[in-house]
């Protein structure tokens, strides 16, 4: 980690956020920092983090951000992003195959055979524990932060109802061989022994699904939108008071300095020109197909 003395902005790729208020709580906490402003986007999963000019270590941002609960690390071109849509597709697959049956055997009476609620269960076990790690892991997350979200309410939801059926299953007659359940809107008042076990199953699976389905199009529009900027300018001409020009990135741009935009070159930031005339393409911010024709004392949109 080197010391960003030099540097005005930096970006780190925010890992575990779940939902918008995870963003919304990271950005917070680093707003909270002195000398630190803050946008986090969840759906390039990126914290964009403008520093003033005083010395400001990644490691304290970095640190900041664990602090809520949540990782963060530099952006590395070299190393592949983890593909968070495959990992929820396996636990997906495996509470959707394993889930199933336990639905079918606790809705349907003519499939239960004599044992089938300890089949539910060593079905139910793995969707309950393994598929649902996720929910499990965010809401000890959570609650070592003293908050909670919507992860808390389903690992809850969960491990009330899987606790239930094996607490059921062992110490009630609902464990009894030849045990049948019928489907009932009021299980108490038919007074038969009843499992919960087919509700830690699909509410895993439901969850599940809505997790991965919400993965792949955050990862096809971060995607799309990590394209759109990479058609920005990366480095820039900026005009010393002497008249020399050197190239820098855009990141070290800063208000007041003086760059140079020659023809066919992208313009870096926003501005005003200050000497010259061109027409430039605005067609990437407005949509207009013909150049515009800018002067000394036009605003101009960076691209």
């Amino acid at each position: 980690m080197t010391s960003l003395d030099l540097e005005r902005a930096v970006d780190l790729d925010v890992t575990g956020m779940t939902c918008a208020a995870c963003a919304a709580r990271i950005e917070r906490k680093l707003n909270k920092l002195d000398g630190v402003t803050a946008s986090v986007n969840y759906a390039t999963e990126r914290a964009h983090i403008t520093l003033a000019d005083r010395p400001v270590d990644v490691a304290d941002l970095i640190a900041a951000i664990e602090a809520t609960g949540y990782g963060a690390h530099e952006p590395d071109p070299d190393v592949a992003e983890p593909d968070r849509a495959a990992e929820l597709w396996r636990r997906l697959v495996v509470a959707v195959v394993l889930g199933l049956p336990v639905l079918l055997l606790s809705m349907i009476p003519a499939l239960q055979f004599d044992g089938w609620q300890w089949a539910a269960l060593v079905l139910a076990t793995p969707v309950a524990t393994w598929s649902a790690w996720p929910f499990h892991r965010a809401m000890a997350l959570n609650l070592r932060h003293r908050s909670a979200t919507m992860d808390t309410l389903v690992s809850i939801g969960v491990i009330a109802a899987y606790l239930w059926s094996l607490w059921a299953l062992l110490f009630t007659s609902a464990g009894d061989i030849g045990m049948e359940m019928t489907m009932s809107m009021d299980a108490g008042a038919s007074g038969e022994p009843h499992i919960y076990l087919e509700v830690a199953s699909t509410v895993v699976a439901f969850i599940l699904a809505g997790r991965y389905f919400e993965a792949r199009a955050k990862r096809r529009s971060g995607d799309a939108l990590r394209a759109l900027l990479d058609l920005g300018a990366k480095e820039v001409s900026v005009l010393d008071d002497d008249g020399s020009e050197r190239r820098i990135p855009v990141e070290q741009l800063a208000v007041g300095d003086r760059f140079v935009v020659r023809p066919g070159e992208k313009v870096a930031t926003d501005g005003v020109v200050v000497d010259g005339a061109s027409a430039i393409d605005r067609s990437l911010v407005t949509g207009e197909s013909l150049p515009v024709e800018v002067e000394v004392g036009d605003a101009v949109t960076g691209a």
